[in-house]
């Protein structure tokens, strides 16, 4: 039996790394299956590597498109490694980051284009979609100013971009949502960050009623 892939989406800021952390033992708690949690770029060794590249804040002059490409080969190397065999041996995964991000951020905030760079991720996850994506919605302003106040001196490349680059891939992130309704769902990201874990968790456990039935 196959398990199930699930990944969590949203712009710089909006705390989904942070709910995370609370929403896998809330999920582990009402199933028997094992949870495994990954992130993106990165979750396995070669990735991890790549990660570091991509995000290197002296790495200013890389160009838009070799960090997609980065961003494409490091997904690859994690679906390869972590994601498919978690789904093989039925397992729930849960990763921090798939496809989405890549779309919205480079093809939208770098502007290469959406198209372009989803034909350049759909020859690295072969049709590998998630079958749930939780998506937190915070807006440019709200999500850095929280960046800011929370790790001002520890922004990576991206989250330093300017404003602008960031609208654009929020922009890029409606549009992808609007494209995807049955498989991307929106959690306010702007609530309590209480109210934003139980809300994704009540999504989850709502679209996967027979793996989620301990504690009912």
């Amino acid at each position: 039996m196959s398990g199930i892939f699930i990944s969590f989406e949203g712009p710089d800021g909006a705390g989904k790394t942070t709910a995370l952390k609370k929403i896998m033992p809330l999920l582990q708690a009402k199933t028997d299956k094992e949870i495994v949690l990954s992130r993106e770029p990165g979750g396995s060794q070669i990735s991890e590597k790549i990660r570091k590249i991509i995000l290197d804040i002296h790495d200013e002059e890389m160009d838009a498109r070799t960090e997609a490409l980065l961003y494409a080969a490091a997904r690859r190397q994690h679906l390869i490694d972590v994601i498919l065999p978690t789904l093989s041996e039925g397992k729930i995964m849960l990763s921090d980051r798939f496809v989405d991000s890549s779309i919205a951020y480079q093809g939208g905030g770098r502007q290469i284009g959406t198209k372009e760079v989803a034909d350049i991720n759909n020859f690295a996850i072969e049709g590998h979609l998630p079958d749930l994506t939780i998506y937190f919605d915070v807006t440019p302003d709200v999500g850095l100013a929280r960046i800011k106040k929370d790790h001002a001196g520890q922004m990576d490349r991206l989250e330093k971009a300017a404003m602008s680059f960031h609208e654009r891939v929020y922009d890029s992130y409606k549009e992808i949502v609007k494209d995807n309704t049955e498989r991307i769902k929106t959690v306010d990201a702007a609530q309590a960050p209480d109210k934003v874990v139980q809300d994704a968790v009540e999504i989850i456990v709502q679209r996967f009623p027979n793996i989620f039935t301990k504690g009912e």
